[in-house]
């Protein structure tokens, strides 16, 4: 069994977690690490796991568990690793962005990889330390990475992407606010989010020349969950060679699908599920990813990681089922 901890047990990615982690036939939940609900059981919280764990929020850390997830939001992994010593046989996963990019892969004595499977399943196995991608990031790539693996990825790229109000946490702030979101829509970090780090540092990993400039538009959706990204550039070849080289490039992928018809979010949400649809018209091909933010995009993948690390395959505790409804 896998004795886990994890460190910022209160927000959205560390209640993913533990509603996956409580089921998960290989884990046994050590401690739930939460400086402001110490003491308080963990369902008072995450309110739907009443019945589901006794365990409660704790401010000390057991330093010998196998595996340490960091849900600390982004640029505070570091500090914490700084301030609190593991055993060096804890394998650490982090579930935000201080360890994504190659420059920063190097910490303390903790070399990182950057954790998305289906680039980079076989490091993974071997690694001790995981920089989970971010849930735009992983959408986006997941999307453009069989262009880059023949080549093809020469033109710009257009991508317009939307995400639930969970994507921005479990604090509450003026564009979260219900009042403020519902029945509203609104872009932020126009050509600038922090993501493109991470997404470009992967397509130069694959395609050594790629050079063209990645024009993407964040927004906000009127949902809780889920992110829906469409993707457009200019190819020469036909729809039906581009979705033989998706499908190829994704034959052994355990999450990751391309469907011949057109796809919705309510495929993918509550599942660790990413969705592909591929067509074209007038040159451009169009690419369209849709995945569940806190699951795909973050608390699922992790443990897509963690099952890799440790051996188990990869579907262990993530056997998932989106609603039809």
């Amino acid at each position: 069994m896998i004795k886990v901890g994890i460190i910022g047990g209160s927000g959205y990615t560390a209640g993913e977690l533990l509603r996956l982690l409580v089921h998960h036939p290989n884990v046994t939940l050590d401690f739930v690490y939460s400086t402001t609900n110490a003491g308080v059981s963990i369902y008072k919280q995450h309110t739907d796991l009443i019945g589901e764990t006794n365990l409660k929020f704790t401010n000390t850390i057991n330093p010998e568990v196998d595996v340490l997830f960091l849900c600390l939001g982004h640029g505070r992994s570091r500090s914490f690793l700084e301030t609190n010593t593991f055993s060096k046989d804890t394998k650490v996963i982090d579930l935000g962005n201080d360890f994504r990019l190659n420059a920063d892969h190097k910490f303390l004595d903790r070399d990182f990889v950057y954790g998305l499977p289906e680039l980079q399943k076989e490091k993974i196995k071997t690694a001790n330390n995981i920089a989970n991608p971010g849930c735009f990031a992983t959408a986006i790539q997941l999307g453009l990475l069989p262009l880059t693996a023949e080549n093809k990825l020469k033109n710009p790229v257009h991508i317009n992407a939307t995400t639930g109000s969970t994507g921005a946490g479990v604090m509450p702030g003026g564009t979260t606010h219900f009042s403020w979101r519902d029945n509203n829509f609104s872009s932020y970090k126009v050509f600038t989010h922090q993501h493109l780090g991470e997404i470009e540092q992967s397509l130069k990993q694959v395609q050594n020349d790629f050079e063209a400039p990645l024009f993407f538009i964040p927004n906000r959706g009127n949902f809780s969950k889920g992110i829906y990204a469409t993707m457009y550039t200019k190819y020469d070849g036909d729809v039906e060679e581009a979705k033989a080289l998706y499908k190829k490039f994704y034959a052994d992928a355990e999450f990751t699908v391309v469907s011949d018809e057109e796809i919705h979010l309510k495929q993918v949400v509550n599942t660790n599920k990413c969705i592909l649809h591929i067509s074209k018209k007038n040159g451009m091909l169009l690419i369209t990813s849709v995945i569940d933010n806190l699951i795909k995009g973050a608390s699922g993948q992790a443990i897509h990681n963690m099952n890799l690390m440790f051996g188990y395959k990869g579907k262990t505790g993530l056997e998932l089922k989106a609603s039809a409804f």
